[in-house]
């Protein structure tokens, strides 16, 4: 085995299909997070394009390890690494809420990055149709029933009060 041997492991998934794999990955946590950023939340842009690219080479790593051990005649467990996504996620999103006199915010950012690592971990195992239409339901919730919140509510502050103000 020669030098360049070592880092040219062949892939089960064609090169090209995993290049494709992240960039849509980062595209669509990319999208969530310009919402977020364009309202001065704390996870924004690159947050949401790191989990969401993060959560695909989670899960194109799976499948290169489950495909290598069906060779061996040994069995791996996908779910498993969705687990280990949604837990680290979960993690992430929960520093992003805030408790402070009774008062909670951050939801929406904390829940967005847990949407942001599932639409990656669904890009990584190639469920684009899914992914593009998770990420396009996350765009009516944040963007359209915000401001139908607002209408109901006007209490509620543009900000919104699940919310990290800046």
């Amino acid at each position: 085995m020669n030098t360049l041997d070592f880092f040219l492991v062949r892939t089960a998934i064609p090169e090209w299909q995993i290049i494709g794999r992240l960039v849509i990955a980062l595209l669509l946590g990319g999208a969530i997070g310009f919402d977020r950023e364009v309202k001065n939340r704390p996870a924004g842009l690159r947050t949401h394009m790191l989990i969401a690219l993060a959560a695909a080479i989670f899960s194109i790593t799976t499948l290169e390890i489950v495909a290598g051990m069906e060779k061996t005649g040994h069995a791996a467990d996908p779910i498993r690494a969705i687990e280990a996504v949604t837990a680290g996620v979960a993690f992430l999103a929960a520093g992003s809420i805030i408790q402070s006199r009774a008062q909670i915010s951050g939801l929406t950012t904390g829940a967005s990055m847990w949407l942001a690592g599932a639409i990656g971990v669904a890009c990584g195992f190639g469920f684009f149709s899914i992914a593009v239409l998770a990420t396009a339901l996350a765009l009516i919730v944040l963007v359209w029933l915000q401001s139908l919140s607002e209408k109901i509510n006007p209490a509620v502050s543009p900000v919104g009060k699940n919310d990290v103000k800046p």
